[in-house]
């Protein structure tokens, strides 16, 4: 694996490795600490981070990789200098590099001239770390080949990468958003390449007997001055109780944090027996070993 922008970079055949391998680390973790030993990575944010930025760390330390952990504000890319030279610089001290970007030219332009690989932890366009995350639950639920997925809410980043990897993995997708809030067109293409995405503009449409629900944030960092008007819009998408039980009758909720309680989801999904909410952020440990045990092994 050179790079990790977007899902899209994957095969069929190494998405399936690596969920096989997440699943390996998860269930015998001790066989895989130091597996890496000696190697250094380094962990670039320039958006606020909880989930990546712990479960990278951690993943790092415990294959025995050095992490090192760089803020924006620290570089100054794309002030104080531009993406490839920071990138060219990194890439001299670090085995690979991880970054959380507001841009999603800011990988592209670093990935076109470095010699390592290039992660993406989260862009305006894609989280595909996110995505492996999420199919390592649904398989711990049920297979994902003939599973079917609904999204419910803001076509963003995490539908992107959401969409391409479940229909690589043989799921089906249901996307249910606003007129005018669907996928990015690049991810649709890319996911009706390997099997069918469905949208509507009816989330009862779209959540009716599936296998999973999935929700989201309605806006995300960025685009905080369209909130008020994000609420209204959205807000016939809350995932509540009555629109999950119009799932299966063992269907799961997902859901990649951080949640608004009580806009995109009420309490009681949240909190309901079928949720599997932490147990998708716990899998983001898992999976992110499994890519840097792919990328630098």
């Amino acid at each position: 694996m050179k790079h990790l922008l977007t899902i899209a970079d994957l095969g069929p055949d190494e998405l399936r490795s690596l969920l096989e391998l997440s699943a390996k680390v998860k269930n015998d973790r001790d066989s895989y600490r130091q597996a890496l030993v000696g190697r250094s990575i380094g962990l670039f944010f320039a958006k606020q981070s909880v989930r990546t930025w712990v479960s990278c760390d951690v993943a790092a330390i415990e294959l025995g990789i050095h992490p090192v952990v760089i803020r924006n504000e620290s570089t100054g890319m794309g002030s104080r200098e531009t993406p490839e030279d920071v990138g060219q610089v990194l890439a001299r001290y670090l085995d690979l590099l991880g970054l959380r970007v507001f841009d999603h030219s800011d990988l592209e332009r670093i990935a076109g001239v470095v010699s390592v690989p290039v992660i993406n932890l989260l862009s305006d366009l894609e989280h595909p770390c996110q995505a492996l995350a999420d199919l390592q639950t649904v398989a711990e639920h049920r297979p994902i080949e003939g599973a079917v997925i609904a999204y419910v809410g803001d076509g963003n980043n995490v539908c992107n990468s959401l969409i391409q990897a479940a229909t690589m993995a043989g799921a089906t997708v249901r996307v249910a958003t606003p007129t005018g809030y669907e996928p990015a067109e690049s991810a649709l293409e890319s996911a009706s390449g390997h099997g069918v995405v469905e949208w509507t503009a009816d989330p009862g449409q779209a959540v009716a007997g599936v296998d999973a629900v999935y929700t989201d944030v309605w806006a995300s960092m960025g685009q905080e001055t369209e909130a008020m008007e994000r609420r209204r819009i959205f807000a016939p998408y809350r995932v509540n109780l009555d629109l999950f039980e119009r799932a299966a009758k063992d269907a799961i909720f997902l859901h990649c944090l951080p949640a608004h309680r009580g806009e995109e989801v009420t309490d009681e999904v949240m909190e309901h027996p079928r949720s599997r909410v932490f147990d998708q952020a716990e899998n983001r440990l898992h999976s992110f070993k499994a890519v840097l045990l792919h990328a630098l092994s």
